[in-house]
């Protein structure tokens, strides 16, 4: 059984600031995403604003040009105009805008749900309040090159952590070892009641129901540990059901496992 050990990459923790690193092509293209969207976002906030500022200085207070905000400055006349070409206008750009934000929204959607033939298979199982995995390595021949693992994984006590120097309420008492560089296939489902398997340095959002197997394909970039948590309100230790997986070098993987 593959325990938890003391391989620390802090690339791999969280910041209180900032996403976590990304180890997945997903990953990387969600936040580049939002990043760039952010850009876009901040300059229409920003014209929105000087268009709202300049309205009322043109109309509230005609005879005013350093303008005051008051209470009179939301009760000017109602101002009718005649400008069609100005509807017009302001109701195709915001619809060019979102044209513009779709097209590569639907590509990083499609290169989410995009599968491939996988070579190992880990399923996944939702429980109050723990996780259950299963490891399957399918090669291209069709037979397992290794008997399926099964385990469960359980949140460390606060004074494991401690010891070990892993993040509190993020670590789990078994990792789960996945190969780097390699097509992986998750399976997800639950026992009970909704849950999500959620790693955001993977991209990875799934959720996780009952009588009903969801599936997403993933490929790890980068060796390191990498934390999650259910994302969805599942019960009174919710908070309490951390994941933890590590991924390792692909012959580092093979030598775990045998």
């Amino acid at each position: 059984m593959f325990s938890t050990f003391k391989l620390l990459n802090l690339d791999s923790f969280y910041s209180p600031y900032d996403f976590a690193t990304p180890a997945t092509p997903i990953a990387h293209g969600i936040i580049r995403f939002h990043h760039e969207i952010m850009i876009l976002l901040t300059f229409v906030c920003f014209f929105v604003l000087w268009m709202l500022v300049r309205t009322l200085q043109l109309y509230a207070y005609p005879n005013e040009r350093n303008l005051v905000l008051t209470r009179g400055a939301y009760s000017f006349a109602y101002f009718k105009h005649q400008g069609v070409v100005l509807e017009i206008v302001w109701t195709l750009v915001p619809a060019f805008i979102l044209l513009f934000v779709a097209i590569p929204s639907f590509a990083l959607l499609y290169s989410t749900s995009t599968f491939c033939s996988p070579e190992l298979t880990l399923k996944i199982i939702g429980h109050q309040w723990y996780w259950s995995y299963e490891i399957s390595d399918v090669p291209e021949g069709g037979e397992n090159l290794f008997k399926p693992t099964k385990f469960d994984a359980y949140m460390m006590t606060e004074d494991s952590t401690k010891v070990n120097f892993f993040p509190r309420i993020l670590c789990t008492d078994k990792l789960v070892p996945l190969p780097t560089q390699t097509y992986i296939r998750l399976l997800i489902t639950s026992d009970d009641v909704l849950h999500s398997w959620t790693v955001p340095a993977f991209g990875v959002k799934v959720d996780a129901l009952p009588g009903r197997l969801n599936s997403v394909n993933l490929i790890i970039k980068r060796e390191g540990i990498f934390y999650g948590a259910c994302s969805e309100i599942c019960g009174v230790n919710h908070a309490f059901m951390p994941i933890g997986v590590v991924a390792l070098s692909t012959m580092g993987y093979f030598l775990t496992r045998c």
